[in-house]
């Protein structure tokens, strides 16, 4: 991934998920050599803030090596003084031209968010429900009710909720650092959020900020 124009760093990240999809994946900068020469420092070309998910290993889908990412994970994505430190030092100091927020279907930090608004539900540990809350504020503008009001798990379309909380943790990113949005605003920085589809391995694109050259989109979200 010779270029550093975030539309065409993402597009090779595509093509990088196609092969993993296709099941014919390169592995690239996987060797000694890549070993050997990346020892001395990093020069990543883009920075990945995904859920912990298993699943969700983002070197592997985007069938990419040592020293092409700077990856940051926790469970469902959910923006913290951690992730905004580490995401900061990837643009400010790596210099990387392109964020990717990461989140998939069938998320367990989705579906606990769900459970919680319901009338009955258990109380969580205190580390996860604080984990979970950012999550909450899309499980009711998705069902249209009051923040404060129960719900019934079932009826939740737990997709939907994965995608509105997806736009909210890019919303969040600009909104709370300095550095990530100055960069978007000096064009030197774009953020892409998607999702992961574990069953397919597909990643599908849903918001795109500061990214001025063309994208691919060969799949539409459905």
């Amino acid at each position: 991934m010779p270029t550093t124009r975030p539309g065409r760093i993402w597009n090779a990240m595509l093509a990088g998920n196609e092969r993993f999809i296709a099941g014919t994946p390169q592995h690239p900068h996987q060797d000694v050599e890549r070993r050997e020469s990346v020892a001395a420092g990093q020069a990543p070309v883009a920075a990945i803030f995904g859920c912990a998910d298993s699943r969700l290993a983002a070197e592997i889908i985007f069938d990419m090596g040592l020293g092409d990412a700077f990856v940051v994970r926790n469970a469902g994505q959910v923006i913290s003084d951690s992730v905004l430190g580490s995401l900061d030092y990837a643009v400010a100091v790596l210099n990387v031209p392109l964020i990717l927020v990461l989140g998939h279907d069938a998320c367990g930090a989705v579906a606990s968010a769900i459970a919680s608004q319901a009338e009955d539900a258990e109380p969580l540990p205190p580390h996860i429900a604080n984990l979970i809350a950012p999550i909450v504020p899309a499980v009711h503008r998705v069902t249209g009710t009051a923040a404060d009001a129960h719900i019934d798990p079932a009826t939740v379309d737990a997709g939907e909720v994965g995608r509105e909380h997806l736009r909210d943790t890019v919303g969040e990113l600009l909104a709370r650092s300095e550095v990530i949005s100055a960069a978007v605003a000096a064009n030197t920085l774009a953020i892409v959020g998607a999702n992961y589809r574990l069953q397919e391995g597909r990643v599908v694109p849903d918001v795109v900020v500061g990214m001025a050259d063309p994208v691919a989109d060969p799949t539409p979200a459905r």
